[in-house]
């Protein structure tokens, strides 16, 4: 794709978002400014509880574990995240599609959710889809475009049956372009580094004290994911090394999620190197000490930092 093409499809992409939010506005003839329309901004449909449903829609609003679904037919749900939810696009490598932390669902996001209601009426997702491109869409419109005049017209669409307005990004398409490409790099705020016993994957009780320092710093930050990657030294063979570093991974992984409650939603899937990442020599005792280890690395998406210090006052 060239770089003029993907500026125009950046620009689309931010304008659907804007679109979608003018659907809880009308314009009022007299003044030509916005205002909320209670014919628009229908009460929550609540869900029986213990009913297993299935529906797709736009989100609409964010709160913490929560937001709001609109569907088709411009009726509101409720839905509940929690430790169990699956987070994930549609497809992918055997088609198990790429999964996301749950603090990356926006407004404007068009998905798929499929759960049952609680006793609150609330919809407790067990699956959330959606496209990838979407998921780009909806971060790019949400952090640089405003809707600035408002004109009513109806559109006609497949699910988004939308008020059309008049809108202009606020900032240029370069700038859009320029976030778009943060949304794949990442700052490392923390990071620890835990040794292992030869052929074990044991903690030790060092191991322990330095998992619960940093336990203990990113349980003040927000919107963190924490990476784990496991890794062994050169003796033994290449099998047995990728399921042992493996083990190391997981069990580092247990450690912070039952001793600290840390959710399992911040845990980017563990993964074992075996010896392929050595970082000490090998061929010495104190070497491969140091490459029996597990490093844990607390990341921050660096849009979504961006993000957070633009609305600081």
């Amino acid at each position: 794709m060239s770089i003029k093409e993907n500026r125009f499809r950046t620009f689309y992409a931010g304008l659907g978002l804007v679109l979608l939010l003018a659907l809880t506005q009308t314009v009022s003839p007299q003044t030509g400014s916005a205002t909320i329309s209670r014919a628009q901004n229908p009460s929550v449909q609540s869900i029986p509880n213990g009913a297993k449903m299935k529906f797709k829609g736009v989100v609409i609003t964010r709160d913490n574990d929560n937001f709001t679904i609109r569907d088709r037919n411009r009726t509101d749900y409720q839905v509940l995240l929690t430790d169990r939810t699956s987070i994930k696009t549609y497809g992918g490598f055997l088609r198990s599609g790429k999964s996301y932390p749950v603090t990356d669902i926006l407004r404007g996001l068009i998905v798929e959710v499929e759960g049952r209601g609680d006793s609150q009426g609330q919809l407790v997702a067990d699956k959330v889809r959606f496209n990838d491109s979407d998921m780009h869409a909806a971060i790019t419109a949400d952090t640089r475009v405003s809707p600035v005049e408002v004109n009513q017209e109806r559109m006609s669409g497949q699910m988004d049956e939308l008020y059309a307005i008049a809108a202009e990004a606020r900032k240029t398409v370069a700038e859009v372009n320029e976030r778009v490409s943060a949304l794949d790099d990442y700052d490392v705020k923390e990071t620890v580094a835990v040794t292992f016993r030869v052929n074990s994957a044991v903690l030790t009780p060092e191991a322990r004290q330095q998992l619960d320092d940093f336990a203990a710093k990113a349980l003040s930050g927000r919107a963190y994911m924490l990476e784990v990657a496991g890794h062994t030294d050169s003796t033994g063979g290449e099998a047995k090394n990728f399921r042992l570093s493996r083990e190391r991974a997981d069990v580092v992984v247990q450690y912070l999620a039952v001793n600290h409650k840390i959710p399992l939603r911040r845990f980017v899937t563990p993964m074992g190197y075996g010896k392929t990442e050595a970082v000490a020599d090998n061929s010495t005792v104190a070497g491969r000490a140091q490459n029996r280890r597990v490093e844990v690395k607390m990341i921050l998406n660096r849009g979504m930092s961006q993000q957070t210090s633009a609305v600081q006052p």
